[in-house]
């Protein structure tokens, strides 16, 4: 029996999602430029002809892992957005951030390391500004978070925030076996889910 469309769409999203995994491991190890498509096929356990008819190429895939990866940061920011007050708004951003670096520790390094790249690297800079671009407009997002929490300045509480979690998300990203998850949660929640 043939399969369904649905079974179809079930087994190139599956595969579609294998790839990006492949690539994600092995752009960690060998860097975005010095990775093949050969090398991601072959991890992902396809043939490269097959891979052609998923991505047209490196930069292909790489463009679908950013976008993908927005939407993941604009989903915790939508959910964050939706609910009931601007200290539970904050704690699911905190949640949400550092949960996923706890899971994807490389992922998030990969990102970052992306959005740090010289701007003379045409194709990766141009990915590098898609997320920035991404992240500024999330981040105007939680200035009102901060507003409606009643903060001083909440351009600045909402910057302090940021790199506060950042500068956790970095350690939890080096340093995944050790980290104090929980802890850390806490201590971020504290600081900045109340102004008293």
């Amino acid at each position: 029996m043939p399969r369904t469309r649905e079974q179809n769409d079930r087994i190139r999203q599956s595969t579609k999602e294998n790839i990006r995994t492949a690539a994600m491991e092995i752009f960690v190890k060998r860097g975005y430029h010095n990775a093949s498509i050969e090398e991601v096929a072959r991890s992902a356990g396809i043939s490269k002809g097959l891979m052609y008819n998923y991505f047209k190429g490196k930069e292909d895939l790489l463009a679908d892992m950013v976008r993908s990866r927005i939407e993941e940061i604009n989903k915790v920011m939508q959910e964050a957005a939706a609910q009931n007050s601007p200290t539970e708004q904050l704690k699911h951003i905190i949640d949400g951030a550092l949960d996923n670096v706890g899971q994807r520790p490389k992922e998030y390094r990969f990102y970052l390391h992306l959005q740090t790249q010289p701007e003379e690297d045409e194709i990766v800079s141009k990915y590098s500004r898609m997320l920035n671009e991404a992240m500024a407009k999330n981040y105007q997002l939680q200035n009102g978070m901060f507003m409606s929490l009643g903060a001083d300045d909440a351009n600045l509480r909402s910057l302090y925030f940021s790199s506060t979690l950042h500068g956790a998300m970095l350690l939890m990203s080096t340093y995944p076996e050790h980290y104090p998850l929980e802890e850390m949660k806490k201590q971020i929640n504290k600081q900045f889910c109340s102004m008293g």
